[in-house]
Formats: C-alpha cells, sequence, structure tokens
C-alpha cells in the first residue's frame, strides 16, 4: 500500500468538491500573518472592516480579480454573503421587471436549483434542458430557444455533480444580458468578461474559503434595480457602498486576495488553465484507456476540467474504490450523494502530484479489480 500523504505537513490529496483544496503558499502565508497581519498587532480575524488595513485588503483583493480578467472599468466587482445560493433568488429580485420573463438553461443540479428559486419571482423559460440524457452534455447553440425579450439568458457554465463543463459560453439575442454561475470554474480560465451582464460564483471551489460570494456586474444593469428592494439585497446599495454595507466575511475576502495574488505569480489564467488541462487530460486518459472498467458520466465534448464524474462496473467496487483510496491518502471521491459513482475534483490548487497519484492508483485498482 502506498500512503499519498505529505509526511511534513500530514496533508492529503483532498479531491472534495468543495469547500476544496486551497494553494499551500496560500495558508502559509495566512498561517504567518495570523496573529500579527503586517505589524498591526492584531488578526485579519479580528480587525474592523472600516480599518485602513481592511480597506486595502479589499481593495487589493478586487485589482487582484480586475487584473486575472481583465474586468472592464464599467463593471463592479462585489464581495457578498449567502453563497451561489443566495445569487439564485437575489440576481432575479434585482435585474427582472415585475412579470418579465427569463431565459435559462437547464444542464445539471445546479441550474435546476437556480431555476427553482427563479420561478418563486416570475416565469423562466427553459431555452434548452438536457434532463433527458440524465445532463451528461451540453446543448448546441442552435438548440437554444431564445427570446428577444427575456429578461436575461441564465446558464451554469460547469455543473459540479455531473460534471459538465460549457466550453464556450451560449449566445444570448442582441441586448439580452449573459449570467452565469461560475461558482466550479471561477478563474480557471480566461474568458472575455464583456460578454457577461453578470457573473458570479460561490468562492470554495476555486478562489477562496466559503463565506464570500463574488460577483461581476455590469453598472448599466444597476438601474434595473428595483427602489424597495431590501437593502442587503441590492446590488446598487452594495456596490454603492463597495461590499460595506454592513459587515463582510473579512477573513474569506483576505483568502480570496490572497488566492488572486498567487494566480497572478504563477502567470495569471493562461498558465493555471494550461495546468488544468494537463490535470484533466491525465485522469480523462486513465478512463478512456480502461476498456470500459471506468465509464465517463460526461460526453467528451462535455467534459469538465473541474469535476470529473465516472462509473465503475457496479456500486460494491465504486464503494470499494472509495474506502481503499482514502485509506491511502486519497480522500472525497465519492459522487454527490444524488448521483453516487466517483468524482475527483481538480480545481486549481489541485497539484499534479496528488493527480499523478490518483492516476498511479486507478490503474492499480482496475489490476486488482478488472
Amino acid at each position: 500500500m502506498t500512503i499519498y500523504t505529505d509526511q511534513k505537513t500530514g496533508r492529503v490529496c483532498n479531491f472534495a468538491a468543495g469547500p476544496a483544496v486551497l494553494p499551500q503558499p496560500v495558508l502559509e502565508k495566512a498561517r504567518d500573518e495570523l496573529l500579527n497581519y503586517a505589524g498591526s498587532g492584531m488578526s485579519v480575524l479580528e480587525m474592523s472592516h472600516r480599518s485602513a488595513q481592511f480597506e486595502d485588503i479589499i481593495t487589493r483583493a478586487e485589482a487582484d480579480l480586475r487584473s486575472l480578467y481583465g474586468i472592464p472599468a464599467n463593471y463592479k466587482v462585489l464581495f457578498l454573503q449567502g453563497g451561489a445560493n443566495l445569487q439564485f433568488g437575489m440576481i432575479p429580485m434585482n435585474l427582472r421587471a415585475s412579470g418579465a420573463a427569463i431565459d435559462a438553461v437547464l444542464t445539471g443540479n445546479w441550474s435546476k436549483a437556480a431555476i427553482k428559486e427563479a420561478k418563486k419571482s416570475g416565469p423562466v423559460n427553459l431555452a434548452a434542458t438536457t434532463e433527458a440524457t440524465n445532463f451528461n452534455r451540453i446543448p448546441a447553440q442552435n438548440e437554444l430557444k431564445l427570446d428577444p425579450k427575456a429578461a436575461y439568458l441564465y446558464f451554469t457554465s460547469n455543473e459540479t455533480i455531473q460534471g459538465v463543463e460549457w466550453p464556450t459560453e451560449p449566445v444570448p439575442p442582441a441586448g439580452v444580458p449573459l449570467v452565469c454561475d461560475s461558482s466550479s470554474d471561477f478563474v480557471s480560465r480566461p474568458l472575455d468578461i464583456s460578454k457577461y451582464g453578470l457573473i458570479y460564483a460561490g468562492a470554495q471551489k476555486n478562489i477562496g474559503p466559503a463565506g464570500v460570494a463574488i460577483v461581476i456586474l455590469r453598472e448599466d444593469l444597476l438601474a434595473r434595480v428595483p427602489a424597495d428592494l431590501v437593502s442587503i439585497l441590492d446590488y446598487k446599495v452594495m456596490a454603492e457602498n463597495k461590499s460595506l454595507y454592513n459587515t463582510p466575511p473579512c477573513f474569506a475576502i483576505y483568502i480570496v486576495g490572497l488566492v488572486a495574488k498567487w494566480l497572478l505569480d504563477i502567470g495569471g489564467l493562461p498558465e493555471i488553465e494550461r495546468r488544468n488541462k494537463a490535470k484533466s487530460a491525465l485522469i480523462y486518459g486513465v478512463i478512456d484507456g480502461s476498456g470500459g472498467f471506468f465509464k465517463g458520466h460526461a460526453e467528451t465534448a462535455a467534459r469538465s476540467r473541474m469535476n470529473l464524474t465516472f462509473r465503475l462496473p457496479n456500486e460494491e467496487l465504486e464503494k470499494k474504490f472509495a474506502k481503499e483510496a482514502a485509506a491511502e491518502g486519497l480522500l472525497e471521491l465519492k459522487g454527490h450523494r444524488s448521483v453516487g459513482g466517483l468524482r475527483a475534483s481538480l480545481y486549481n490548487a489541485q497539484p499534479m502530484p496528488a493527480v499523478e497519484a490518483l492516476a498511479g492508483f486507478m490503474k492499480e485498482f482496475q489490476k486488482k479489480n478488472g
């Protein structure tokens, strides 16, 4: 048995879908600054969100995110609470007029959850759905039935549970904003933000810890916000107050800033995309070369680089795989409870040695059990 655990730190290979692995240099930096941040004599966990020190933290975090994506000046960057689930309801509250319809593409559990919440405040038209094939693919542009008068077109760029990812964003009709839940592939590859009206992400997969959601919003859409909306749910209020209307998730924002700086230091989004392609190609190569012992859920063209979902010949073997992998330091490989199977999440911070260890374990498991 090979134990894939760092003997110095005791850290295992963590393939959790979220909260997920963070870059070790980021954790080490946070450790070193935990008691006394930048000579302030206090921890970020203790300092006022109105202090000059925290203003510097949140300003630099935003600046580095803008640099990573090349975010245009006419977009606001908001650090909010409530995760993606709050955005499911908050987006329609802010961006559609009363009674206006939304177009949405249904490609998995998370787009389904968003659609369910959006329906509570108005009509939602399904532009396309892949439910008939158990969410194993992404619809082509010519499959989308789009309304040129829709409030916006909504999609989920990467479905964490099913392991399908849009290779490129859908194109809405002229004048219809594109809105995207990018929670599980945020900052994993370059994007042209100007194509989007709004793009958001829960941080706890690729850019930070649980507790903060990042919303990138085109300024002109703030004119849509109803005047009577509760302030804490109002994008306009949050933008005017630079995410400091109420006490924000300060430590989570600090970690987001450290991760953004780490990404810039290693070469930005082009470099992390190169790494992510290499990591996912290694595991998909094992799956494709297994003669059917491992079977991927997603069609090849729709395969996620972030969440790699696959099955074995039977559920007993899947349980054995997860148990034996965990015993060797390869953790969190069970599929989501709603779909079963197995899943390896290879987010930005997942180091290549961990992916190589998983690939080796998969090959050995097949030799013993195939």
